[in-house]
């Protein structure tokens, strides 16, 4: 007879973890919010401007997606390229995730850029530092791409490698801290401390950030026996090494102004101030964390709609500046 499995933990309907170790990522909130969890196969036709191809880097042997926007008579020049690193708490999401193909085919298409976004390693089966470790090796892999000591078409053909920014959002924010090369854009970075901060105890929770998120997927995603006051999660904190001996590039930190991890937030983008470093900020007003993912309420809310539009802007704008 089959003993069957007990389940361990249930993080928000996001992930559950059974007592035989296996882990289940399947969509169990609302069934009209599915489909944002679901992977988008890729497409080598332009689709609304844009195309879409996952490759497997040998070095690693980790897959990547790239967007390419269909390149017209306005491009005078070779396209930049963006690095993405998604979001979830190091524990769920992938970047063929329909809330990511929707957001990112957006991006590339408005803010004329090649999207790079790597299939990062997920905890609890790979805790912390091996998001970190495949963010890293993505750049190298840039690197080799515009040595050519790699080949990859798209990127050869159409990618100014002197132009490369970093972005990540949630949890993607803090991979694009860590390995910084060019110029980064931390969009709602999940930066916190062990301590509970006024906003997580007086904002709203949201299906994108709930304190059961926050507290269970980084105790999954960090080191054994770490707390959040980690480097990782607290870049900004003592155990973290001093943002001032750090070479990092200009910085664009976006925020949402009712998210939970506000607080914190708005502590790192201080402390990097304070550091003398090249740090702009964008706040979305009214908005919650992640926002711009959701897009039943980008299609049914025109303040969600707007802000998602004013997100994009600045994002273009700061890419054009850099």
């Amino acid at each position: 007879m089959v003993q069957e499995k007990k389940l361990v933990q249930n993080v928000s309907g996001w992930l559950r973890i059974y007592d035989d170790g296996s882990v289940d990522r399947t969509w169990t909130g609302p069934p009209e919010a599915k489909f944002m969890a679901e992977p988008v196969p890729p497409h080598e036709e332009f689709i609304d401007g844009v195309a879409t191809r996952d490759i497997t880097v040998a070095e690693s042997n980790r897959s990547v997606r790239l967007y390419l926007p269909e390149i017209t008579s306005a491009d005078k020049e070779k396209l930049p390229v963006v690095v993405h690193f998604q979001g979830g708490g190091f524990c769920i999401s992938e970047p063929d995730w329909f809330m990511y193909y929707n957001m990112y085919t957006r991006f590339a298409r408005a803010a004329r850029f090649i999207c790079v976004s790597p299939f990062l390693r997920c905890a609890p089966e790979h805790r912390l530092p091996a998001a970190i470790e495949d963010g890293f090796s993505t750049l190298l892999w840039l690197q080799s791409v515009a040595k050519g000591e790699s080949k990859e078409l798209w990127l050869e053909k159409h990618a100014d490698f002197s132009r490369v920014f970093l972005i990540g959002d949630s949890s993607g924010g803090n991979v694009v801290h860590e390995v910084a090369a060019l110029a980064a854009i931390p969009v709602h970075p999940g930066f916190l401390r062990s301590t509970r901060s006024k906003s997580e105890l007086e904002k709203p929770q949201s299906p994108f950030l709930t304190l059961d998120m926050l507290d269970n997927f980084l105790a999954l995603a960090l080191p054994v026996g770490s707390t959040k006051d980690h480097p990782i999660t607290c870049p900004m904190g003592e155990a973290a090494p001093p943002l001032s001996g750090l070479k990092l590039p200009p910085f664009l930190v976006c925020l949402a102004e009712m998210d939970l991890i506000w607080d914190t937030e708005m502590e790192y983008y201080e402390a990097m101030k304070k550091a003398n470093h090249d740090v702009e900020l964008f706040v979305s007003k009214g908005m919650t964390h992640s926002f711009y993912l959701n897009k039943i309420a980008v299609d049914m809310d025109p303040n969600t709609a707007a802000e998602t539009e004013a997100l994009i802007a600045r994002v273009k704008e700061f890419i054009e500046k850099h």
